[in-house]
């Protein structure tokens, strides 16, 4: 079954990190001043679109303490502040009580970006992929976070493979008759 206050979070996520690309927002890292590299909200958001763009119709989200909830959405609120840290804290007491939720460590791995910690973000990411679906929004989410982070170190053809594997996540439509 599908939950909605899940995805609510992300699209104002997603809208709050469109808002500050649009306006030149917050500071980014040291990164985002080097050609060809995105500046770190950007490499977010191209994740977290790449999960809105592959979201099937139904999306199995697992029943979970409600303290993990509540952890999850102060770190949104942190995140939302930028305070990447703090985020990532209430982030790691969610993981203590979930510690193989593939979601809850996806999240991780993009906030691991705001603080320019790109191969931490990556194993989050592959982490996460392993004990996921390997279908729909996450797994997109999973591969779209190695492209970015294989970009920022400039490794192009892993960067492409990874791309692939977006494609892979797409659940294709069932056919009727």
């Amino acid at each position: 079954m599908k939950r909605s206050g899940g995805k609510w979070r992300w699209t104002v996520a997603a809208a709050a990190l469109a808002m500050l690309v649009g306006c030149g927002g917050a500071g980014s890292g040291s990164e985002s001043g080097k050609k060809g590299v995105r500046p770190d909200r950007d490499l977010v958001l191209a994740i977290r679109q790449a999960g809105q763009a592959t979201a099937s119709s139904v999306e199995v989200q697992p029943l979970r303490d409600p303290a993990v909830d509540g952890f999850l959405k102060q770190a949104g609120d942190l995140e939302a502040a930028q305070n990447f840290v703090d985020a990532i804290a209430a982030v790691d007491r969610a993981l203590k009580l979930a510690p193989d939720a593939p979601e809850i460590l996806q999240l991780k791995a993009e906030l691991s970006i705001g603080l320019h910690r790109y191969a931490d973000a990556e194993a989050l990411a592959r982490r996460s992929f392993e004990l996921g679906p390997r279908l729909g929004s996450l797994c997109a989410r999973n591969w779209q976070t190695v492209v970015e982070t294989r970009r920022v170190a400039k490794d192009e053809a892993s960067s492409a493979s990874a791309k692939a594997q977006v494609a892979a996540c797409k659940v294709p439509p069932r056919q009727r008759l």
